[in-house]
């Protein structure tokens, strides 16, 4: 798919999204007795560019949990994708968000959003270089703060975050399971790229989904088969792109209520089996 149809499907040039939102800090949540969510911001350097990821876990829990790594969409880390991992999250999970487009600050376009992500997309070594180097920072953090069994980990992207994570399993992340959701460019961008993914992988996405079509998710299953990775492929019927981003409703990117609730039920029942 060439660009400018890429960008015509997420929505055309009008729309933008903030960047780099700031959550709620726990301690005012817990004084008004909104939440007990904690949202604690890791930095980090790759590349001596800045980036900062963060930790999103419920405070009122004691219990170590798994950890659970978080490749957010094109909008990064943002009060939009913070969300989601709040919810991702509940009492039974400690999110690890990576930053993988650096600290920004203005709310970007169409374009400028597509133009960060197709940089990381298309430069390999730093995907991996990044999100690995996102990964070990937020789990040592993690760690420090007794939020996480270390034995239990995994992965979760969305959109072109799920491609970001595919690539770090491929070169052989020790995700312990993986779950994309609505993934954006599926297959490496490296044609012939060697498969080295470690756990079990579930995919779910829309039958309809113009940005990510079946040829793609067609090769995706040829390539995890031939790797002998234990997979699962829900497809939903009809659905489009971004069925679990609250934010998308337009036309090709739609959130669907119904189908993300089903979606967090799908992973939470992968979780429990794998972790």
């Amino acid at each position: 798919m060439i660009r400018r149809e890429f960008i015509a499907l997420l929505g055309g040039a009008a729309a933008t999204w903030p960047l780099a939102a700031s959550a709620q800090q726990t301690s005012s949540n817990q004084e008004r007795g909104e939440s007990t969510m904690a949202d604690k911001k890791v930095p980090y350097q790759v590349n001596g560019r800045q980036f900062e990821g963060m930790i999103v876990y419920d405070d009122s829990v004691n219990a170590k949990r798994p950890a659970i790594f978080m490749q957010p969409d094109w909008k990064g880390v943002c009060g939009d994708t913070i969300a989601q991992a709040r919810t991702v999250a509940g009492k039974d999970y400690v999110v690890l968000m990576a930053d993988m487009f650096g600290l920004g600050g203005k709310p970007k376009t169409t374009q400028e959003l597509m133009a960060g992500m197709r940089a990381v997309h298309d430069d390999l070594a730093f995907t991996i270089g990044c999100g690995g180097r996102a990964y070990d920072t937020l789990l040592a953090e993690a760690n420090k703060l007794g939020l996480v069994d270390p034995t239990k980990n995994a992965a979760i992207g969305y959109c072109a975050g799920g491609g970001f994570a595919l690539e770090q399993a491929r070169a052989g992340a020790d995700f312990k399971a993986l779950v994309v959701f609505h993934v954006t460019n599926p297959n490496p961008v490296v044609p012939g790229t060697p498969c080295n993914i470690k756990g079990k992988v579930l995919a779910l996405h829309g039958s309809a989904d113009p940005v990510t079509p079946k040829p793609m998710m067609d090769a995706f299953e040829e390539e995890l088969t031939k790797a002998k990775v234990e997979w699962q492929v829900m497809m939903f019927g009809g659905a489009v792109h971004s069925f679990c981003d609250p934010t998308a409703d337009a036309g090709p990117t739609r959130y669907d209520e119904k189908l993300c609730r089903k979606s967090y039920m799908l992973m939470r029942d992968f979780f429990a089996e794998t972790l």
